[in-house]
């Protein structure tokens, strides 16, 4: 390495060395940093615990406004990408890469050429942030030195960033699973605002939601939020169970109560004793069982199956289901009286597709996660493949969201980048759609347009030909010309009109 490298390095060496507070450090750091390698911007970026975004700490170059528009969620551009994954990326020509985002500055790339580096700012081997830095682009600067030289810049920021990183994280309540895989979005923030809320009190609590909505996680951050943390944590899952086990599996039994008991057992009520009980799926609980766990929620008390010995319980119940309770309630296959026991606290869970902002970092985690297990890097996601992720639905939720990125995984291989190839076709029919429509003439999306307006008019006027022309400005004959064209059937609109 050139000695005027080692001197910078020497020198924001002794920078971190001073025991000011990080604000001015970094910016000290920073602007040493930019005169030493002649740089037009650079910028440290930190995850923010509270929500995961990753936001500007410090900046060389760029004003307050700039500061504040430069947040990303993990996974996006190419500052989120490499905070995601832990790698370094080194851009020649920024104009020409679709990670770069240019949010911050909002320049004109055609005209203001740049090179540009981002490498990982990491903490106990995991990244908690990066060192991004931007130069004009110089065919004599080499890119992968100027890596180099940031990486270990970026490693000389590691103890004081991480250190306030650990910092923030642990003022942080948000749980350890929302954390490690970036959940940012409103919807799930709330979620854990209530969890915050009802965790500390021995409130019932019911969790509402699609399957697949990380109706098994909630309980157990109430539970490690909870007094009770340190006592039992017991689930059962009551769709899971053939109707003549339940009561056994919930209260226990005593030898001999039923045909094949030939030993006492403890339930799940008596495991839980003094910590929380989950009972997944509480909607597929028989009438006679529904008026038993009634029983033991309101005395606090149960007698196994086969005993005349009543025993008392300190628990907490957690219950989830993914059915309409008070449907069923009106219907007569749910106990009111349990309902509203139950209904205490209600959480409803929101489906994938109603917070978007986590599909990426739900996907980043779940891939990284396969990749620590097989001891493997995790692989990039390529710009296709994360339009695909977020534009896709989700019908099965988080769980869905799982399958497929381990089916990606294995299918990937020894690849180190994600394309939609690796996705599920479902997933790609809304691409394949919007791809289909690009590649249109102009007759075929204005005769697509025409159609949409016909069939909307029809709709709205329940078929009736007159009315649907007038509405449009047409002649009755020209609206029946036109519905011949696209074999529009008015009948099959008779009756939507409301």
């Amino acid at each position: 390495m050139p000695a005027d490298s080692l001197d910078l390095l020497r020198e924001l060496a002794a920078i971190l060395d001073d025991a000011r507070d990080l604000p001015v450090v970094l910016d000290s750091f920073l602007k040493t940093l930019a005169k030493g390698r002649a740089l037009s911007r650079c910028v440290v970026t930190l995850i923010d615990p509270d929500d995961g975004q990753i936001r500007i700490e410090a900046a060389y170059g760029l004003n307050a406004i700039e500061r504040e528009r430069g947040a990303y969620a993990p996974g996006e551009g190419v500052t989120g990408a490499v905070v995601a994954h832990g790698e370094s990326i080194g851009v020649a020509d920024v104009s020409r890469e679709p990670l770069f985002l240019n949010r911050a500055c909002r320049r004109d790339l055609t005209r203001e050429s740049a090179s540009f580096v981002c490498v990982p700012i990491k903490s106990r081997g995991e990244a908690v942030g990066a060192l991004s830095i931007e130069f004009p682009e110089d065919a004599s600067r080499k890119l992968d030195e100027e890596t180099r030289f940031v990486a270990i810049a970026a490693s000389l920021l590691a103890r004081i960033v991480g250190e306030s990183a650990a910092r923030k994280e642990r003022g942080s309540d948000k749980t350890a699973f929302a954390r490690a895989a970036g959940m940012l979005s409103p919807a799930i923030r709330q979620v854990y605002d209530q969890i915050r809320i009802v965790a500390p009190s021995a409130t019932t609590v019911l969790l509402l939601g699609e399957s697949g909505t990380g109706k098994e996680l909630a309980p157990r951050a109430i539970h490690e939020s909870s007094p009770r943390a340190s006592k039992p944590f017991v689930s059962l899952d009551c769709a899971a169970l053939p109707v003549n086990l339940i009561e056994s599996e919930l209260f226990g039994h005593e030898r001999g109560a039923f045909t094949g008991a030939d030993s006492p057992r403890k339930g799940r009520f008596e495991l839980a004793d003094g910590g929380t009980l989950f009972l997944d799926e509480i909607g597929e609980l028989p009438l006679l069982a529904q008026a038993k766990l009634l029983r033991a929620l309101r005395d606090k008390s149960f007698e196994p199956l086969g005993s005349a010995r009543t025993r008392r319980v300190d628990i907490r119940l957690i219950a989830a289901t993914n059915r309409n309770l008070a449907a069923m309630v009106e219907a007569g296959t749910f106990r009111g009286d349990l309902y509203y026991r139950l209904n205490v606290f209600p959480i409803r869970l929101p489906p994938l597709r109603e917070r978007k902002e986590d599909i990426l970092p739900l996907a980043i985690f779940f891939l990284k996660r396969c990749a620590a297990r097989d001891g493997k890097a995790p692989p990039r996601l390529s710009p296709d493949a994360m339009e695909i992720l977020q534009n896709y639905a989700w019908p099965g939720n988080a769980r869905e969201l799982e399958n497929c990125m381990e089916r990606a995984w294995l299918l990937l291989g020894s690849g180190n980048a994600l394309f939609p190839d690796y996705l599920p076709a479902e997933s790609r029919e809304n691409r394949t759609r919007k791809d289909a429509r690009a590649r249109e003439t102009l007759r075929e999306k204005l005769d697509r347009l025409e159609k949409d307006c016909l069939l909307d008019a029809l709709r709205d006027n329940g078929g009736n030909m007159k009315k649907a022309a007038a509405a449009l400005g047409l002649t009755e004959r020209i609206m029946g010309l036109r519905a011949k064209k696209y074999a529009l059937n008015c009948k099959a609109f008779r009756g939507d009109a409301s």
